[in-house]
C-alpha cells in the first residue's frame, strides 16, 4: 500500500484528518496539527479554538454556521469527546435526562413498575435524540424536575456519596496492596542481609579455629532462624498498624467484597410473644397480697402433710378472693332488662311465622 507524500515537512496525513476542518476559517489539522477543536452542546457545530476566541470573547453571539442560527456562549464551548458527534450528543441528552429521572430500583414495589419507569424514560430519551416532540419531552422533562426537586436532590446526593464510598474503598484497597508490596520487598531485603552477616559470621568464626566447623554451622543457623522469626513477627505487626491507620483515615474497606448486591431492609425485631394478644387479665375489683396473716394459714404453710402434694396457699388465697368479689361487677336489673328485650323479640319472631303460614319452632324449642 502506498502512502501519501509528505510535502514541506507537514506531519503525515491521518485517517480522518480530512473532517478536522474548521467550517469557520477553513483551516486544518493537516496544516496545523496543533490545532484544538471544541463543541457546544445548543447545535454541536465543531469550530476551531481561535474562532471560539474570536467570536464569543465579547459575549454571546450566533453560531457562525450556515444554517444555524442558535446562540451560543463562550462558557459552554468544551473540547470534543468522541470522534462521532452524533455520539457526543447522545452521551449528553442520556447524561442530563439521567439527572432527573435518577429513581432507584429499591423505590419501587416490583420488578415489573422498574421496568415501566425504564421504558417511559427510554421514550422520553428516543424522542429528544430523534427529534420527535422535542417540545413536548422538554415539558414533560421540565415538570417532572418541578414537582420531584426535592427527590431528585436526594438520590443525587446518595449516588453521589455512593461513588466517593467506592472511590475511597479503592482507595484504600490500593494503598493496601502497595503496603504489602513494600513489606514483601522488605522483608526480602532483610532476609537477604541476615544470610550475608551469617556468612560473614560463620567464615570469622572458622578462620579463629573456635571449636568444630559442624557446631558453628548449627549454632550459626540457630541464631540466624531466631532473627529471622523475630523479624517477621515485627514486620507482622507494623503491617497490621499500617493497614489499621489506613482504615482509619479513609472508609472502612475490606480486602475483598461484591459489588451490586441488593440493599437489604433492616429487619424490625420480633416482639415477644403474647398469648392473649394484649389483652391483661388482672383482676378490676381487687388486688391480691403476697401474705395474709391468719393461724390456718401459717399452720398451711408450714405444714409437711399439706405442703408435700403440692398445696400452695397462695393459690387458696387468690380463689377465695375471686369467689367472694366475683358478683361486683353484675347489676341485676341490667340483667332482667336485658332478658325481657331477648324474650319479646323471640316472641315476635315465632308470631310473624304463625302468621306466613309456615311452621316454626317456639321459644322453647316445641313446634307450632
Amino acid at each position: 500500500m502506498s502512502r501519501a507524500p509528505v510535502r514541506n515537512g507537514a506531519a503525515p496525513r491521518r485517517p480522518g484528518d480530512e473532517d478536522d476542518i474548521c467550517p469557520v476559517c477553513k483551516s486544518s489539522r493537516y496544516l496545523n496539527p496543533s490545532m484544538r477543536f471544541l463543541v457546544n452542546p445548543e447545535c454541536y457545530h465543531k469550530m476551531c479554538e481561535s474562532c471560539v476566541d474570536r467570536i464569543f470573547s465579547h459575549g454571546p453571539a450566533p453560531c457562525p454556521v450556515a444554517g444555524c442560527a442558535r446562540t451560543l456562549r463562550k462558557a459552554r464551548f468544551r473540547r470534543q469527546t468522541f470522534e462521532d458527534l452524533h455520539i457526543e450528543r447522545e452521551v449528553d441528552i442520556r447524561r442530563r435526562v439521567a439527572g432527573v429521572f435518577n429513581k432507584r430500583e429499591e423505590e419501587f414495589e416490583s420488578l415489573r413498575d422498574w421496568n415501566n419507569y425504564l421504558e417511559e424514560v427510554e421514550n422520553l430519551t428516543w424522542n429528544l435524540l430523534q427529534g420527535v416532540e422535542v417540545k413536548e419531552t422538554e415539558k414533560k422533562l421540565d415538570a417532572y424536575r418541578r414537582q420531584n426537586e426535592a427527590e431528585i436532590k436526594q438520590n443525587a446526593a446518595l449516588e453521589s456519596q455512593e461513588i466517593a464510598d467506592s472511590e475511597a474503598q479503592f482507595a484504600a484497597q490500593k494503598e493496601q496492596a502497595r503496603l504489602r508490596r513494600e513489606a514483601a520487598r522488605n522483608e526480602e531485603l532483610d532476609e537477604r542481609r541476615e544470610k550475608e552477616e551469617g556468612r560473614r559470621e560463620i567464615i570469622d568464626m572458622m578462620a579463629k579455629g573456635d571449636g568444630d566447623a559442624d557446631a558453628i554451622a548449627r549454632e550459626s543457623q540457630k541464631v540466624i532462624l531466631k532473627k529471622s522469626t523475630a523479624r517477621r513477627t515485627a514486620a507482622e505487626k507494623s503491617r497490621q498498624q499500617a493497614a489499621a491507620k489506613v482504615d482509619n483515615g479513609a472508609a472502612a474497606a475490606p480486602l475483598f467484597s461484591i459489588q451490586g448486591l441488593k440493599r437489604i431492609p433492616q429487619s424490625v425485631p420480633e416482639k415477644e410473644y403474647d398469648p392473649f394478644g394484649g389483652y391483661a387479665i388482672k383482676p378490676a375489683y381487687y388486688y391480691l397480697r403476697d401474705h395474709y396473716e391468719h393461724s390456718w394459714l401459717d399452720n398451711a404453710r408450714s405444714d409437711a402433710q399439706i405442703t408435700a402434694g403440692g398445696y400452695d396457699v397462695g393459690e387458696y388465697c387468690a380463689r377465695a378472693i375471686m369467689e367472694a368479689s366475683g358478683g361486683l361487677g353484675v347489676f341485676i336489673e341490667d340483667e332482667i332488662e336485658g332478658r325481657e328485650k331477648r324474650v319479646e323479640k323471640e316472641v315476635g319472631t315465632a308470631s310473624a311465622a304463625i302468621a306466613s303460614g309456615g311452621g316454626g319452632e317456639g321459644v322453647d324449642g316445641d313446634v307450632l
